[in-house]
């Protein structure tokens, strides 16, 4: 009525079938903790985790997207301080110079004015531009994505003072660095006035320069924390990894000796079976 053998067998069995079902899920998916029941800790550990680690992807977006404002800024303010060099040799060739000569130097100097303007308000990209414009507020650039010991989490940015940047208004006109070159005007104008006018330039280049070694600062600092935040996200998805990736040598190891054992324990149930079937026997004839 009861055939211990068998039962046992089939125990056995079971077991190891239940253990080739793990392995053969852990292979096909690679995890080796996939989902919470398989260790609800690291699961846990894994998904919060993964999470930052999106979190961390939108931070490097918008770090690239700060870097491309500062290198365009950067680039026009070059581009600006080249045509305010220009403009000071006009003032110099203007100091000795006939009236007759003088307007056409003017007419020199209110092209490259007019550069100027149309430098400063083209300095744009993704719809902002810090070198012509009317807000006085700081350019924040999202930089990181923390997460506390207690589970809180903050976003930290990176304020850049645009203020000392800015050289004309949002529509080119007076309103920042250059707002004295735009004023130059050499038609009749005595040596004092021209003297005045060189100043103006002077003055304007300090602070260019001083604008765009500003910004070469900025962008260095952006470059910097894009590489941290990608080298953060590449260690952050390692030790995921190592939380929840199956070792796939181990595994097909296992999968192979499971499958051997699979077959013993089949034959083995089996052999438990066939007693029966030798009482069963006794009774023919």
């Amino acid at each position: 009525m009861t055939n211990a053998s068998a039962l046992t067998a089939l125990q056995s069995l079971k077991s190891t079938n239940k253990q080739l079902e793990t392995v053969q899920a852990r292979i096909s998916t690679g995890f080796r903790v996939a989902t919470a029941s398989d260790n609800a800790a690291y699961w846990s550990i894994a998904t919060t985790m993964r999470s930052d680690n999106k979190a961390l992807s939108a931070v490097q977006d918008a770090l690239g997207l700060g870097a491309g404002k500062i290198d365009t800024a950067y680039t026009a303010m070059n581009s600006a301080i080249k045509t305010i060099d220009e403009i000071k040799a006009k003032l110099i060739t203007a100091r000795g110079a006939s009236e007759d000569n003088q307007s056409k130097i003017q007419a020199e100097i209110s092209v490259l004015q007019a550069q100027l303007s149309a430098t400063a308000v083209g300095a744009n990209y993704a719809g902002t531009n810090i070198l012509a414009s009317d807000s006085t507020d700081p350019l924040e650039v999202v930089s990181s994505y923390n997460r506390a010991t207690d589970g809180t989490t903050s976003v930290t940015t990176i304020s850049i003072d645009t203020t000392t940047v800015t050289l004309t208004a949002a529509d080119g006109t007076a309103g920042g660095l250059l707002d004295d070159v735009m004023t130059i005007d050499v038609n009749a104008a005595d040596a004092t006035t021209i003297d005045g006018y060189i100043e103006f330039v002077e003055t304007a280049l300090a602070a260019m320069a001083n604008a765009a070694a500003d910004l070469g600062a900025a962008k260095t600092r952006i470059d910097l924390q894009k590489d941290f935040v990608s080298n953060l996200m590449d260690s952050i998805d390692r030790g995921v990894g190592q939380l929840v990736d199956a070792d796939m040598n181990k595994e097909s190891t296992r999968l192979q000796a499971l499958q051997v054992q699979q077959q013993l324990g089949i034959q083995a149930l089996s052999i438990a079976n066939q007693n029966a079937q030798a009482i069963l026997s006794l009774f023919k004839g």
